[in-house]
């Protein structure tokens, strides 16, 4: 029987990346890009008259189409034309389709690369001011800020999420079970003892893949263990004098490759991609799945309901801090967006509207942002998106939300940290050569922008 409880929300987010890993590979154009919307007086009111307000969205995350459908009930005269394509694809094409005389009026966008510096997005500071959304938490947003040089976090607004996730830990209890484990570990220590437990066990103690890079999710949960978290933000950031040569990260790619060499991660790990390792869990292979909220409906319909736990990633001490990656599914408004107000009234509606909010935590069992004192979504008591939303709370109450290390730069995903963590994880690079090959490809991509 679905029995309804509330939930602690949790709004505070330092990123507006995407739960997704790929990021954008395209250069963005030259001197004919057009110039963001300069600041000033807008209009908050709802929109008047017959209007199509256009949407390019990735495949697969079909939250956009029962918001929009809602959205229709409450206003009648605004329709949508949404437009999907693969991730990908969407985000190597972001700038083309940001500088298109035909360009949409809210694009999917989870770096922002140099399409503010290109004058591509409109700035949604008039908006801030004009809603209140300084009533949100400020972490919520930060994400999507950026200044004129290009440091991210500070500066003004340029993206704004739909759902916020959060990251952690999945396990089949079915296989704990059978290797003995009893509880969630609590500590780092804890956690390779299950690690072992499983192993020695015949089971496959953890399920990911290095073929399009998803095992980033494992190596930066340990690093956001074992330092001070504001170092690894700033280096996402992208905040003059960062680097990610740290002696956090460092103990965290070494643990990553011990894991590897002791036989914790598949044989096979380079040619697992992320949809083969979801599926490969959701089958019973595999203890642990590092991932996000955004899988809790899929690893609950494939182990059955009650037989998976998805906690945070335990700190390296007992009683430490929970630090986990999170992230807005972030749009923007691109500059020539020819609804631009018709667009932020709807972005604002789904944050305030509670049939919105109760939409974007039922389709993507994420936290739906907004105010902390606005009326709270429901969710099924004891399922994987009540486990989840828990989570983001305990999270958000240790301030302790990152950014995802594949969004630091543009291009640093697939031209370095995939390709070098497969080195990494087959013993062909070392854990210090790794971190240094990955500050120079950030700094030379930096330089590059």
């Amino acid at each position: 029987m679905r029995t309804p409880t509330r939930i602690a929300r949790a709004a505070a987010v330092t990123a507006a990346a995407a739960a997704a890993l790929l990021v954008v590979t395209g250069c963005a154009p030259g001197g004919n890009a057009p110039a963001s919307k300069p600041t000033g007086s807008v209009s908050t009111a709802a929109p008047k008259g017959d209007i199509t307000i256009k949407i390019m969205d990735e495949t697969g995350f079909p939250v956009t189409s029962d918001l929009t459908a809602e959205f229709t009930k409450q206003y009648p005269n605004v329709k949508f034309d949404i437009t999907r394509d693969s991730f990908q694809n969407l985000l190597a094409n972001t700038p083309r389709l940001l500088a298109s005389a035909d360009a949409p009026d809210l694009i999917r966008q989870a770096t922002i690369g140099t399409t503010v510096k290109d004058g591509l997005l409109t700035n949604l500071d008039p908006y801030f001011d004009a809603y209140g959304w300084d009533k949100f938490s400020a972490g919520q947003l930060a994400g999507g800020r950026i200044t004129k040089d290009g440091v991210r976090g500070e500066g003004s607004l340029y993206q704004f999420g739909i759902g916020f996730s959060v990251t952690g830990i999945y396990m089949n209890k079915k296989l704990a079970d059978q290797a003995g484990i009893t509880a969630v570990p609590t500590t780092i220590d804890e956690l390779e003892a299950d690690l072992k437990k499983a192993k020695d066990a015949g089971i496959l103690p953890v399920q990911t893949g290095m073929q399009d890079g998803v095992g980033t999710f494992v190596l930066q949960a340990l690093i956001n263990q074992y330092g001070d978290k504001q170092k690894l933000i700033d280096w996402m950031f992208n905040k003059p004098g960062a680097t990610i040569v740290t002696d956090a990260a460092l103990k965290g790619a070494t643990t990553f490759q011990d894991w590897a060499k002791a036989g914790y991660l598949p044989s096979d790990v380079n040619a697992i991609n992320y949809t083969t390792m979801v599926s490969n869990f959701t089958s019973g292979k595999g203890l642990f799945m590092w991932d996000g909220n955004w899988d809790a409906a899929n690893v609950e319909k494939g182990l059955g309901k009650g037989n998976a736990e998805f906690f945070l990633m335990p700190p390296a001490t007992a009683g430490g801090k929970y630090v986990a990656m999170g992230a807005g599914n972030s749009f923007t408004i691109p500059a020539k967006s020819k609804n631009a107000d018709a667009t932020a009234f709807f972005l604002n509606w789904i944050v305030t509207n509670e049939k919105a909010r109760q939409i974007v935590v039922d389709v993507t069992g994420a936290s739906p942002g907004g105010n902390p004192s606005q009326a709270l979504p429901t969710v099924e008591k004891g399922s994987l998106i009540e486990q989840a939303l828990q989570n983001s709370a305990k999270v958000a109450a240790d301030n302790g939300f990152t950014d995802f290390m594949a969004n630091s730069t543009a291009g640093i995903y697939q031209g370095s940290l995939q390709p070098n963590e497969q080195l990494l994880l087959t013993d062909k690079m070392t854990p210090a050569d790794f971190l240094k090959q990955t500050q120079a490809f950030y700094e030379k991509d930096l330089a590059s922008q």
